[in-house]
């Protein structure tokens, strides 16, 4: 399955439900304590994480989306902890704060990245008035946010969320749930709802076979008026069930496992950003189970960004070197970089491959450790060179350079110049070879406003295209 990451900077997802703090203490354990059969933690290092619907809406923001969060806090250090951490990665926060209930607070003790206790600080905020939270849902509405997700820890924030699906409903929003309980009634008429196996189970009995668990889930999307829903399955992937479709089943990619804390956080920020960005469910369920292959490899409530993600999806798609599309060339770039490798990139038509093309593509790869060439259209050729260029036709003229051992990607532009891929791509080095100054060439204005560098390197004397053409065409 071939999987497009989307331009997640457009999407824009409102993320309501139960907001707390993950207070994480590590240490070395070196004794027992004299006073009791348990270990001695020297706390060495403390750390504090937005956790529930704040940690999906660090999740989103993670992979560049913009997203907005509502939910009830106490008034105190702990609030104030969660609102800075978010603001300070742009989420914008929309807190009810109610005194006298204290901030949902989980403390975790670790040694050598083993949980060795968890102590919870909370009170239900069940009680509280609804009526705030649909007024900040109602004024976080007003804008775009094609998608709203609501965070269920049972912990009262989203006590009247039928009204609340309702509400986000009628703003023309897709309303995606991660559920908690055994009462799924209450969230009829949701876009998408996305269980653990476990909670799915709650709900219909315990499944036997995998068909089992088809039919259940897909009478449950008929009885719930849902558009789909999402198994979460553990080692077992996941599974999208729709109504008159075939089960979409999505094996695991986690490699290792250390702590599946906030992994269905990540999904569910994967699933919405992408939602949002216009992935199809398909699509945005095949880079939410990548996502929280790459979580659960972590420690402690993490996020996933884009280059991580494009990571866990590059190495099942096996994108490799060679001809690609603009699409892939971009994500292999992104990849590349990630792993501090210095990307050269230059362009040309390279119709009849010559002695100069080859050293001077050789010496374009000694500016760095992978090269670009992006190779003009047969219409740009004929554009640039007149009738009866090319000699060789541009998925030819490709083949041929991907062949040498100096090229690591090569890839196709129709314009006039490669300006606008160039922009896209946004190499770390752009070459060109003649009697250029930097500034006059196509894309150098892009790519040293992103840091990058341009360079002009030379032909090697006594090789032409048009020259050996000519020849050619003379002694027939």
């Amino acid at each position: 399955m071939k999987i497009t990451l989307p331009e997640y900077e457009q999407a824009n997802v409102l993320v309501v439900g139960d907001v707390m703090l993950d207070r994480y203490w590590h240490g070395p354990v070196t004794r027992i304590s004299p006073e009791a059969p348990v270990p001695v933690v020297n706390v060495k290092q403390i750390e504090e994480r937005p956790g529930g619907a704040a940690n999906v809406a660090l999740n989103i923001a993670a992979l560049g989306a913009s997203s907005t969060v509502v939910g009830l806090v106490g008034e105190d250090e702990a609030a104030q902890a969660i609102q800075d951490s978010l603001r300070s990665v742009h989420i914008k926060t929309d807190f009810i704060t109610v005194p006298n209930v204290p901030t949902i607070t989980k403390l975790r003790v670790l040694s050598r990245h083993q949980q060795l206790i968890r102590l919870d600080f909370e009170d239900s905020f069940s009680d509280v008035d609804s009526a705030a939270i649909m007024q900040n849902m109602t004024k976080a509405l007003t804008g775009e946010s094609p998608v709203v997700v609501f965070s269920d820890y049972n912990k009262g924030s989203l006590s009247d969320i039928q009204n609340m699906i309702q509400l986000a409903k009628s703003r023309g929003a897709k309303v995606l749930v991660d559920p908690k309980g055994s009462d799924f009634e209450k969230y009829r008429g949701a876009t998408l709802l996305t269980p653990n196996l476990s909670e799915f189970e709650e709900v219909v009995g315990h499944c036997k076979t995998d068909q089992e668990l088809f039919d259940r889930a897909t009478q449950l999307v008929i009885d719930l008026q849902l558009e789909a829903l999402l198994v979460t399955r553990s080692e077992h992937g996941m599974t999208l069930i729709r109504e008159n479709s075939a089960p979409f089943h999505l094996p695991t990619q986690a490699q290792e496992v250390f702590d599946v804390t906030g992994a269905g956080d990540t999904v569910m920020a994967v699933l919405a950003a992408s939602i949002a960005a216009g992935s199809s469910f398909e699509d945005a369920c095949a880079l939410a189970n990548a996502g929280a292959g790459v979580v659960v490899g972590k420690i402690g409530t993490s996020t996933v960004n884009t280059i991580e993600l494009a990571n866990a999806v590059y190495s099942q798609q096996e994108i490799g070197f060679g001809v690609l599309t603009e699409e892939q060339l971009k994500l292999a770039v992104k990849l590349a970089q990630h792993r501090g490798e210095k990307v050269v990139m230059t362009n040309g038509c390279f119709d009849i491959l010559h002695a100069g093309h080859v050293s001077y593509l050789n010496t374009a790869r000694e500016q760095g450790d992978r090269l670009i060439v992006a190779v003009n259209s047969d219409q740009s050729v004929r554009d640039l060179k007149g009738e009866g260029r090319p000699v060789n036709p541009v998925d030819r003229r490709m083949l041929v350079l991907a062949g040498l051992g100096a090229v690591d990607w090569v890839v196709e532009f129709t314009e006039d110049t490669p300006q606008r891929l160039i922009a896209g791509v946004l190499p770390d080095l752009l070459v060109k070879g003649g009697d250029y100054k930097p500034e006059e060439i196509a894309g150098g204005e892009e790519v040293i406003a992103n840091g990058g560098e341009v360079r002009v390197l030379q032909f090697k004397d006594g090789c032409s295209t048009s020259e050996i053409i000519k020849t050619i065409r003379n002694e027939l």
